[in-house]
C-alpha cells in the first residue's frame, strides 16, 4: 500500500517543484491563438531589383509593420522624430521629470529588487498543486482598492473621478 501511495505521490510533489517564472498564465480555450496571426504589409514588386536592401536573417523585412512608427503616428505623432533630440515645446517637462536625477540602470536595479523581494514575500509559493498565478499572492499587500482610496480622498476633501466597476 505504501508503495501505491508513493507511486501517486511522487508525480505531484515534483510537478509542484516546477518554476515557471512569476506570471503563470495558461490559455483556458482551446480554440485558435490571436497572436500566431500577424498582419503585414501587402507585397508588392519592386520597380528595381538592385535597390532593394540586403537580407538580414532574424531582422525585419519589408513587408514588417513597425508597431512604435504606427503608435507614434495614432498619437499624432511624427515618426521620423523619433530617438532625435527632445523637441523644444517638451524641454520643459523633460526637465521637471529628471529633476532629481536619472539613475542610468533603473531597470535592472528594479527587476533584481523585485526579484529578491519576490524570493522573500513568497517562501512557499513555488509548492503548488494546481496552476496558480502566484503574482496576486506575492503583491497582495501591495495592492490597491479603487473604491477605498477613491473614499479616502473624498473624504479628505479631494474632488475624485468615479472608480471604474469592479468586474
Amino acid at each position: 500500500m505504501r508503495f501505491v501511495a508513493a507511486l501517486f505521490l511522487f508525480p505531484l510533489v515534483l510537478g509542484a517543484c516546477a518554476n515557471t517564472g512569476l506570471r503563470d498564465i495558461q490559455t483556458p480555450a482551446l480554440g485558435p491563438d490571436e497572436f500566431m496571426i500577424l498582419p503585414v504589409k501587402p507585397l508588392s514588386q519592386p520597380s528595381d531589383y538592385s535597390a532593394l536592401p540586403v537580407p538580414t536573417p532574424g531582422q525585419s523585412n519589408l513587408t514588417d509593420r513597425d508597431a512604435v512608427a504606427e503608435g507614434i503616428i495614432a498619437f499624432g505623432g511624427k515618426p521620423e522624430a523619433a530617438g532625435g533630440a527632445v523637441p523644444a515645446r517638451d524641454a520643459a517637462l523633460v526637465q521637471q521629470a529628471g529633476r532629481l536625477g536619472v539613475a542610468p540602470g533603473i531597470r535592472q536595479d528594479l527587476s533584481e529588487a523585485d526579484e529578491s523581494f519576490r524570493k522573500r514575500r513568497g517562501r512557499f509559493t513555488s509548492l503548488k498543486v494546481v496552476p496558480t498565478d502566484r503574482y496576486n499572492q506575492v503583491y497582495k499587500r501591495q495592492s490597491l482598492d479603487a473604491r477605498d482610496e477613491a473614499n479616502r480622498w473624498r473624504q479628505a476633501g479631494a474632488r475624485t473621478p468615479s472608480a471604474p466597476p469592479s468586474n
